[in-house]
């Protein structure tokens, strides 16, 4: 047993919403296709208009169907956001077989702070000169917890609930604090969830100006423009995704024939005390020895490594270093948003998802765009293999110092 106070935590179910595809199993059948949507980001609110301005490369969710217990109403009055998250919720309790667990014994975290900005561009923009005649449910739905407060009513739930706001890291801090509510005995179950940030083009500019998004090198083709661990690589590409996990303690209810996808071993979360943007080595190395600590592992014990890897130019050489430093550079490595792209506060989550359904496979998805990789060796997946692959651990950081890190072991 993993964990220092007796107490075993599981992943009893998942849900994804993702630009490559909705639900689990087809989400798992494209990672391992190395399949991919990136082109040029067309929701209205994306584009700041002007020839002189160009277009941002991303990828979009094209379609996705809304659970049938959602009535028409909630559907009026929320966002795209708040409805990708029933969208992965739903799935999520569908196969941890929630409908069975006492209301109040089951917990939310939704990871995410100001994930709603294209939405509040547009309402602005369709009453500016006339705000007198706004929609009221605007009142509710411009803060990040109506996407919590939505969840829970539509669910049921009446255990803890909140949000929490981590940047890029809020997906994996929402799974940490799920973990926390569940060892703590706060609830028997919590799930974790990593809200789609649906970004607007000023959100977009600012992320082009600070130097962390790209594409200038490959602005003709998007389809080459996110790539982490290139040489080549200039910054991350935005993705459209949105994921959650069900996190519970063993024996908390009886037997419901669950099939988990594996236990939570340990978990870290260190800050650099640094504003900025810029990277530690420090900071990841101090994060990977809290989570091995708390999971009582040596490094060597590692087999996996799913890595923050969005393709920033310091951030890939900085998370690297840092790895090696930990004594992990044996690990396979590969980056989940080579194929989804960057999901901000949906990452972790999502980044989580793909991490469980790697171990439940035993299989590993390519490292898209590595044609001259930052590494050498068989270590870096370029290609779909299967693996024996039983300890894995998750990194997720996120601009102003943030570091985590969180420890699976498959079942």
């Amino acid at each position: 047993m993993a964990n220092s106070n007796s107490v075993t935590l599981i992943a009893s179910g998942i849900g994804v919403v993702s630009n490559i595809a909705q639900g689990k199993a087809d989400f798992a059948q494209q990672l391992f296709d190395g399949a991919q949507q990136f082109g040029y980001l067309s929701r209205p609110g994306r584009h700041a208009g002007g020839d002189d301005v160009a277009p941002f490369i991303g990828a979009e969710i094209k379609a996705f169907d809304v659970p049938s217990k959602v009535n028409r109403s909630h559907l009026r009055t929320a966002s795209l956001s708040a409805q990708l998250a029933l969208c992965a919720v739903d799935e999520a309790w569908q196969e941890a077989k929630l409908d069975g667990v006492a209301k109040d014994r089951i917990g939310l975290v939704v990871g995410g702070s100001n994930v709603q900005q294209r939405e509040l561009v547009l309402t602005q923009q369709k009453y500016l000169g006339r705000s007198q005649f706004i929609r009221p449910a605007y009142g509710l739905s411009f803060m990040d917890s109506d996407i919590g407060g939505l969840c829970s009513e539509v669910f049921g739930i009446t255990g803890m609930a909140y949000t929490i706001g981590g940047a890029s890291a809020s997906g994996q801090v929402a799974v940490i604090e799920a973990c926390e509510a569940v060892k703590s005995g706060r609830v028997d179950v919590c799930i974790a969830v990593g809200a789609m940030m649906d970004l607007s083009y000023w959100e977009l500019q600012g992320f082009r100006a600070l130097g962390a998004m790209g594409s200038n090198t490959f602005g003709s083709r998007p389809e080459l423009a996110c790539r982490p661990y290139s040489l080549s690589r200039d910054g991350f590409i935005f993705g459209e995704n949105c994921a959650a996990i069900v996190i519970e303690r063993v024996g908390a209810r009886k037997d419901e024939g669950l099939d988990p996808y594996a236990e939570v071993a340990g978990w870290a979360m260190k800050m650099d005390a640094n504003r900025n943007p810029d990277p530690s080595v420090e900071g990841e190395v101090s994060v990977i020895a809290g989570a091995l600590g708390m999971a009582n592992w040596q490094p060597s014990d590692i087999d996996y490594v799913n890595p923050h890897g969005t393709g920033s130019p310091l951030g890939d050489e900085t998370e690297l270093e840092a790895l090696r430093l930990s004594g992990l550079s044996h690990a396979y490595i590969n980056t989940t948003k080579s194929i989804v792209g960057h999901g901000l506060t949906a990452a972790g989550a999502v980044e989580t998802v793909a991490t469980l359904l790697q171990l439940k496979a035993q299989k590993l998805h390519p490292s898209r765009n590595v044609d001259d990789p930052m590494i050498k060796g068989p270590q870096l997946v370029t290609q779909t293999q299967n693996a024996d692959i039983k300890k894995a651990i998750k990194m997720s950081m996120g601009f102003g110092g943030m570091n985590t890190a969180v420890c699976w072991q498959s079942i």
